[in-house]
């Protein structure tokens, strides 16, 4: 009778003790959740780094148009140097025009 009751004693102690170590197995893979104060620096520093974002885009906007306004001048002086063949500019004069333009547009 004595027998029995050590083998279950045996069995019990095993699965206690296989189910305290699946506990911390398990425990220590599973991450902790972020506090809401951590949370809340994650959240503002995204803010942060899609508000840096914009601004890079809106000057990268801002340089674009500068150049297609450059770019439209050029084009305008070319058309005006087709159109009067006998009153064309050198392309010193040209180029100087285009530079004095675009520093005053800095």
């Amino acid at each position: 009778m004595s027998r029995p009751w050590v083998l279950v004693f045996l069995f019990l102690m095993i699965m206690f003790t296989s189910q305290f170590e699946w506990k911390q197995q398990f425990g220590s893979e599973v991450d902790p959740k972020p506090s809401s104060s951590s949370r809340e620096q994650i959240d503002h520093r995204e803010e942060v780094v899609k508000e840096k974002i914009i601004l890079s885009q809106e000057r990268n906007i801002q340089k674009l148009e500068k150049i297609i306004r450059t770019l439209r001048q050029q084009l305008q002086i070319c058309r005006g140097d087709d159109m009067n063949a006998t009153t064309r500019m050198p392309l010193d004069k040209i180029l100087t025009e285009m530079h004095r333009t675009a520093s005053l547009e800095d």
